[in-house]
């Protein structure tokens, strides 16, 4: 059976505190796993929460701020430790390349890990296969941010019961997939008489950005929406100064996308170890998480065409 679970391995902002360690994620996909913004200490984060570097298939850095990227260097070093065989794709922003190839750097080791980077240039598609589409858009920050959405393709459930009422079986179902309708016995059969359509998954992450439409545009109509909300409604002013959203902000983003679930992450350390974000963000969108390091969240069954 897939799994499709999204971890919390640290939720913190810039500084970590007793509680909160800098900020990382990490999404189990099926057999993908995909690791977003990896801080300080979350080599260490993802052994508490069971996460190995073997599970890594993607690893995406929204910008080259310290908090989301100084992690990189430590994980990196672990795919060559565990001698992870599979080939990790790392997707950032194009204009942090020397950022990027300092932290492969930072230490000597012996390197060898398949890693393929891919810096974005763009907004657009940036990953694709049979069964998921990997999109990345600008955000508003203080340097060039990228936030990165995941949809996983629709597809069809073939009704047995009703393909054996019309005697349809082999070539004629491959027929019916790849064209949308086939005669069969002298009779034209439609793809949607013998089937059910199953809608994809949808995935968002937000980190850092003010409020932006291409934050808004990410999370359209997704079954989960991870972003930031490092401030209160009562810092707004700080948080327009240095690129980031409120709580409450978070929540509009959600409710404007008609977004499923929010969850909240990257807390500013201004407010103790543990304050409440998600009241603030539940006053505009009702179904909102705030996330402590180590939580993880399941995706409902239901919402898998299951």
């Amino acid at each position: 059976m897939s799994v499709r679970r999204f971890t919390a391995l640290g939720t913190a902002s810039q500084v970590p505190n007793t509680l909160r360690n800098q900020h990382g994620s990490f999404l189990k996909w099926d057999t993908d796993g995909f690791l977003f913004d990896p801080g300080e200490g979350s080599q260490r984060q993802m052994i508490f929460s069971g996460v190995t570097a073997t599970d890594i298939t993607k690893i995406f850095i929204t910008h080259f701020h310290g908090d989301h990227c100084l992690g990189l260097a430590s994980i990196l070093q672990r795919l060559s430790l565990d001698r992870v065989q599979h080939t990790v794709q790392i997707y950032f922003p194009a204009s942090g390349i020397e950022f990027f190839e300092n932290i492969k750097g930072v230490a000597s080791y012996h390197d060898v890990a398949f890693i393929e980077a891919h810096p974005i240039e763009s907004d657009g598609v940036i990953y694709e296969d049979a069964n998921l589409l990997i999109t990345a858009k600008r955000l508003s920050h203080t340097i060039e941010t990228f936030g990165y959405r995941i949809d996983e393709k629709d597809s069809v459930n073939m009704l047995q019961e009703k393909l054996d009422a019309l005697c349809i079986k082999g070539r004629v179902v491959g027929e019916l997939k790849a064209q949308g309708q086939t005669y069969h016995q002298g009779k034209l059969i439609r793809l949607e008489d013998v089937s059910v359509l199953k809608k994809g998954q949808s995935f968002a992450f937000v980190l850092d950005t003010r409020m932006c439409d291409g934050a808004i545009a990410l999370a359209h109509d997704v079954d989960v929406l991870v972003t930031e909300s490092t401030f209160l409604d009562q810092d707004a002013d700080k948080a327009e100064a240095y690129g980031h959203l409120t709580a409450l902000q978070a929540g509009e983003i959600a409710r404007k996308a008609n977004a499923k679930t929010l969850l909240l992450t990257h807390f500013s350390q201004r407010y103790g170890p543990n304050p409440d974000f998600a009241s603030e963000a539940r006053t505009v969108h009702p179904n909102v998480i705030q996330l402590n390091d180590g939580y993880k969240f399941e995706i409902p069954l239901e919402r898998r065409g299951v």
